[in-house]
Parts: structure tokens; sequence; C-alpha cells
């Protein structure tokens, strides 16, 4: 007789996931279970997404599907564990991560049609879907003692970045759109990464998808700039994605260095965009249902009680998340500006 058994890793606002196994532990065949959290369909695809698994899975990039419910999907587990942030600095880790988007990258369209990037329209959609909203977190409507910009300063923000951003001529490819830390899959025994969760995964601007990456090193817990990759990370990091990409597309060149440098400058600009539609995410009304457009690694168990721990003790949980989403993006956009205006002015070569 096998052993039946489900585990419930995370359990946050925006899904719940469960690993359901047969068999002992250690040896126990298993699949993962997500289970869609409450409105969530506001802003993602479900539709899209289960088109990107396939298309993903097909070219080794994914896990494979098994099936699809009403509220939420069945699909493969991959063997290994999510990267923590110490990981992410080692360079024989960081380059499986670029090699791995590289080809994530070059993986081409069904149709021969003219591509878009997703970008705008999914940031139009969540600014609708927040200016329509009505509040639902009284200590939100406090946020203004640290500063953050009101609804007026993100319409204009988000005005600038269109109109700079579209003016540099990023590559449109199939990318992550969420690459966090937990959604990279180490398997330290084979020396080889994955990706997971592929709710936002579209077709958008190359350098998006990488510096949204890069982003991600200052981390949740205690957002810390300092260690945001240096730029001799970033170099490196970028040499061996571009060798990925030509490699994956059967392109047999070497990488320039003008190519690298072209590349970071256009990363340093999108980057902006990131830290921008990350930081208004997390401010955003609960009712919206968008509280995770694109923070959605502060509403898994793990991740929330490390910014609750930044939280005077005592607080009502459901306030001291409010206050810690609070801090995370007043983090965000006070580098957003800081930057700002360094990385407008880069010129490309």
């Amino acid at each position: 007789m096998y052993k039946r058994w489900t585990q419930v890793f995370t359990e946050g606002i925006t899904n719940q996931l469960l690993g359901c196994y047969v068999g002992s532990v250690g040896e126990a065949a298993v699949v993962l279970v997500r289970v869609y959290g409450r409105k969530t369909e506001l802003f993602v695809d479900r539709k899209r997404e289960m088109e990107m698994f396939r298309l993903l899975h097909a070219h080794g990039c994914g896990p494979q599907l098994y099936c699809s419910f009403q509220n939420g999907i069945c699909y493969e587990f991959l063997r290994g564990k999510a990267l923590d942030d110490p990981l992410l600095t080692q360079p024989a880790v960081y380059r499986l991560v670029a090699a791995e988007m590289g080809k994530l990258h070059s993986i081409k369209p069904k149709t021969a049609s003219s591509l878009q990037p997703v970008l705008w329209s999914k940031l139009s959609n969540f600014l609708n879907l927040l200016q329509n909203s009505t509040p639902s977190d009284p200590p939100l409507q406090q946020s203004s003692q640290l500063e953050l910009p009101s609804m007026n300063v993100l319409l204009k923000e988000m005005d600038n970045l269109r109109r700079h951003l579209t003016a540099v001529d990023s590559l449109i490819v199939l990318c992550h759109n969420d690459l966090l830390t937990k959604n990279i899959i180490y398997n330290s025994t084979e020396g080889v990464v994955k990706f997971i969760d592929y709710e936002y995964a579209d077709f958008n601007y190359q350098a998006y998808d990488i510096g949204n990456h890069f982003n991600e090193y200052a981390g949740v817990n205690n957002v810390d700039y300092s260690l945001y990759p240096s730029q001799d990370l970033q170099w490196d990091w970028l040499t061996e994605y571009l060798h990925s990409l030509k490699s994956s597309s059967g392109v047999d060149a070497a990488v320039a260095e003008r190519e690298v440098q072209e590349l970071y400058i256009k990363v340093c600009k999108f980057s902006l965009v990131s830290e921008w539609s990350g930081a208004a995410a997390v401010v955003a009304p609960s009712s919206t249902g968008c509280d995770a457009v694109h923070c959605e690694e502060l509403h898994n168990t793990q991740e929330e009680d490390a910014v609750l721990s930044l939280s005077k003790p005592g607080t009502p949980t459901k306030e001291r998340l409010t206050q810690s989403r609070i801090r995370y993006a007043a983090a965000r956009f006070s580098y957003y500006f800081e930057k700002k205006e360094e990385y407008f002015g880069m010129k490309l070569p």
C-alpha cells in the first residue's frame, strides 16, 4: 500500500500551492496543484497562462502541465530548491540563471504575426483597477507619512517611462516577467536551474525581464540596494546570457563587448519600470485583488513572516502586513527616483 498525502508549500493571497504525494518521503511521486487566489482573474489571463505552460514545456523550459480546472492547475514537480539571496551572487549559479533566460528568450512564437510587448497593456490595466477601486486597508491611507507617490504622480511617471522606453530599441522576446528568487529552482546535484510560475509569461521587452530579475537582488526583508548586482556582476551575467541566447538561436558568433555594453544600458533603463510597477503594486488596495500583480513574493507564507518581522510586536497581523508593504514600497520608490535621471541620461553606443 502506498501512502497518499499532501503538503502545503505556500498559502498566500495570490495562490495556494499544494504538493500531492504517493509513496514514502524522499521517494514519493509528486505533482503540484495550484489553486488560484480571489480576483486574480482581474490581472492574470489564465488562458494565456495555459498557452505559455505548453509552449515552454515543449522547449524544455518549464514543467509539464497535467490538467487544469475551474480555479487552478495541476503540473509537474521539479526537483531542487528555490534559490536564496546568497546563491544569486555565486558565479556558478547566476551564470546558470543567465543561460536559462537566454534559452527562454530564444523561443519563437507559433505564428509569424507582429509581436507587441505586454508591458504597457498590463500596467494600464493595473492602474485602471487601482483608480476604480475603493481602498479597504485603513493603514494604507496613512501612507503619506512615508511619502509614497499619489495616483497623479503614478500616472505621470508611467507616461514618462513609456515615452522614454518606447524609444529604446529593446528586443521583444518570450519573457518570464516575474523572475523572483523563489521562481528559480536550483538542482545542485544535476547543476541546472529551471524557472517556475509562468502566470505573467508573455512576449515583452528583453531588457525588462533582465532588469526585473536584477531588482530582486535587493531582497524583500529589509530591502537593501547595496545587494543590487555590481556592474562587474551584471556584465558577466549579460555575457553568459548573450552566449546562451545566440547558441539557442542557432547563431555561431562570439559576444562582442559593445553588445554587452548596449544591453547593460537598456537593462538599466528598463529596471526603472520594474521598480515603479513593483512598488505601485504593493500599495494597491487589497479590494482590487491586484496587490500581487508584480510583488507576489510578499504573499507567500515565508516572505509574509519576513516582512511582518519588520513591524512592531502586538500590532494586528493585517495592519502589520500593510505597514510592511508600505515600507517595502517606499524603499522601491525611493530607489526609482534616485536612479531615474541617471538611467534616463545613459546614451547607447
